[in-house]
């Protein structure tokens, strides 16, 4: 979203900049009728990806923040911006006799351009390097956060990051065990299916349960860390006491490790893994995260590691509903 509010914040500026530029030769009625009708096509591409991304993120969380438009979300702005802009034209058309009406228009506008460029360029900047706001659309995270909460996430207590790369700098802390994080869904593959279905340029919002390093396995239920067992999980929610038996293929430690690395081991193991799991050995820079309802969770037991590329932020207050305000540990 916050890459989106950019170019659109970038699109106004440029708009304000030439209405500045070229405002002697913006004074006929067909100019301005043309100039009228390519601020509504802005507005109308701009209000209709942003309101296409609202409806997605109540659906799917939250669609890929990064990265081009996809060919569905282009066409659907471009109807909208159609739409506003010939409105705009005819608009400008039928009341551009006159000078002073034509020029209520470029100055109305010019005005409009500038407040959306400064106002939205803000927000991108605010999302993008300090906090976001995200709603919770599924259960796999109960009971701690539950479907329908809305809440922060903070994007730079684990650094800033450089803008068109994977670098972060001037880390407030590192990821650690126990921290509620957002990340896009470790994958670049858009065909990938995992737990049913496409799940790359998505949002998680997951547990770090496993750091960079470390061995993890799970046994009944039970998460070993470099062999020993975690201990008290009071976060874990068990949806019942059903347990799900060992797999009964058998994989080479090597095979196993480069299966659930690659996001293969859910295609051969399926949903034996959620009691059984591993050991596996945490690559550097990455992370394994699970979901607190451990049996309805789609998570690293299935789709491997999350690299810190991905990494979004650490989740932080939880605001809405009013009786669950409050930090989220």
């Amino acid at each position: 979203m916050e890459t989106r509010l950019f170019f659109i914040g970038i699109a106004m500026g440029a708009y304000a900049f030439a209405s500045r530029k070229w405002s002697d030769k913006l004074d006929s009625r067909m100019a301005t009728a043309v100039w009228h009708a390519l601020f509504y096509f802005l507005a109308g591409f701009g209000i209709t990806l942003v309101a296409v991304l609202s409806i997605e993120s109540r659906v799917r969380f939250v669609e890929a923040s990064a990265g081009v438009l996809s060919i569905r979300e282009l066409l659907t702005g471009l109807v909208g911006g159609l739409i506003l802009g010939t409105w705009g034209y005819f608009r400008a058309w039928t009341q551009g006799t006159e000078q002073e009406k034509r020029k209520f228009y470029r100055d109305e506008d010019l005005e409009w351009a500038e407040t959306v460029f400064s106002a939205v360029l803000l927000a991108a900047v605010l999302m993008y390097f300090v906090v976001q706001a995200f709603k919770i659309p599924s259960g796999s995270m109960l009971n701690t956060l539950k479907i329908g909460d809305h809440l922060f996430v903070s994007k730079f207590v684990y650094g800033l990051k450089v803008p068109l790369t994977d670098y972060r700098v001037l880390p407030f802390k590192e990821v650690q065990r126990g921290d509620i994080m957002v990340f896009r869904f470790p994958t670049d593959d858009a065909d990938e299916i995992h737990c049913g279905s496409v799940q790359y340029g998505k949002d998680f919002i997951k547990r770090v349960i496993g750091l960079p390093g470390e061995t993890l396995s799970i046994r009944k239920g039970q998460v070993l860390i470099d062999g020993n067992p975690l201990g008290d999980e009071p976060y874990v929610h068990m949806r019942n006491s059903v347990r799900y038996p060992a797999p009964s293929i058998e994989l080479p430690s090597e095979r196993y490790q480069a299966l659930w690395e690659s996001r293969q081991l859910d295609s051969k193991l399926g949903d034996t893994m959620k009691d059984h799991f591993g050991p596996i050995t945490i690559p550097e820079d990455s992370y394994f995260v699970m979901g607190d309802n451990r049996d309805a969770s789609c998570d690293g037991r299935f789709w491997g590691p999350v690299q810190k590329k991905y990494v979004k932020g650490k989740a932080w207050v939880l605001y809405w509903p009013p009786n669950r305000m409050g930090g989220i540990s």
